[in-house]
């Protein structure tokens, strides 16, 4: 009897099915900023516009989607300076297009520096949008880097990377890291960015995967370095308006495609509506042969 309820009600259900269509309506475009200041660096700022959920990704939508002609202006609390924009090759027929330092008005011009507060604004079409970061204080980096012969791989020239450091007393110590292998260009981690509420005032060893290109996911071999490879890491102190943003920016784009993932908005820290953010960076640099 209890079988035949049962087959009853799926069939109840099964008969409930119905097609729903959805409009969804396409969302207006918005600017999208991507700026960045590092200690020793020149401020580099990427205008674009925000693509349609179901845009194609392809050069030419790429191109299109740069902002030209912005007023972009970026303060040190003494200086301010005009950035000029720039371009360069993106792929054949394609260019990007990017703002940084005027080299005709360089009395204006400078460089990140460490303990320092930065104000950007930005007007384009119309509008004016603004921001601010720091470069925080270098308090927080490796005591060393290393590598391990990688764990349950029969390929004896794989190798991990591994880092030890000692994280200062006291909360509030923020970290994005990169590695740029050989004469790849720098990429950031799966998980790029890390707190200390878990290591506050200890010594810790921590595997470091390899930065990854999102635009070309890695296979499981690519989290590991091969014997001979050319490595650089760099390690970075970040605010902590930093550190939300690269943490929901990571935990949506890995949640793409997953539907048991939670709602997660990106925390930006750019006005009137943009996306993206403006980031400071305290900067280390080392570099080391894998062996």
């Amino acid at each position: 009897m209890k079988k035949l309820m049962l087959g009853c009600c799926a069939v109840l259900l099964l008969s409930c099915e119905k097609d729903i269509d959805f409009n969804l309506n396409e969302s207006a475009n918005v600017l999208v900023v991507d700026a960045v200041i590092e200690n020793s660096k020149v401020p580099t700022v990427i205008l674009t516009t925000s693509l349609s959920y179901f845009s194609k990704i392809e050069p030419q939508i790429l191109a299109a989607s740069f902002v030209h002609d912005a007023e972009v202006y970026i303060s040190n609390g003494t200086l301010t300076h005009k950035l000029k924009e720039y371009a360069v090759p993106l792929v054949p027929g394609y260019e990007a297009f990017y703002y940084s330092i005027d080299s005709s008005s360089l009395s204006t011009a400078f460089t990140g520096e460490l303990n320092t507060n930065y104000s950007l604004r930005i007007v384009s079409r119309g509008k004016e949008y603004t921001a601010n970061t720091s470069i925080p204080a270098l308090t927080l980096y490796p005591d060393s880097f290393f590598f391990k012969k990688a764990p349950m791989n029969p390929d004896t020239t794989k190798r991990a990377m591994f880092i030890k450091a000692t994280d200062p007393r006291g909360l509030g110590n923020y970290v994005r890291y990169f590695t740029k292998k050989n004469q790849e260009p720098f990429l950031p981690g799966e998980n790029s960015v890390y707190d200390d509420q878990v290591i506050d005032g200890t010594t810790y060893e921590v595997q470091l995967p390899p930065g990854i290109d999102r635009n070309d996911p890695p296979t499981r071999d690519e989290n590991f370095l091969v014997r001979g490879d050319t490595v650089t890491l760099k390690y970075c102190n970040i605010s902590r308006p930093t550190y939300l943003f690269w943490s929901t920016w990571e935990f949506a784009y890995q949640s793409i495609g997953n539907p048991f993932a939670q709602p997660n908005k990106v925390l930006g820290n750019i006005s009137n509506g943009a996306l993206g953010a403006f980031c400071g960076y305290a900067a280390w640099y080392q570099q080391k042969v894998v062996d």
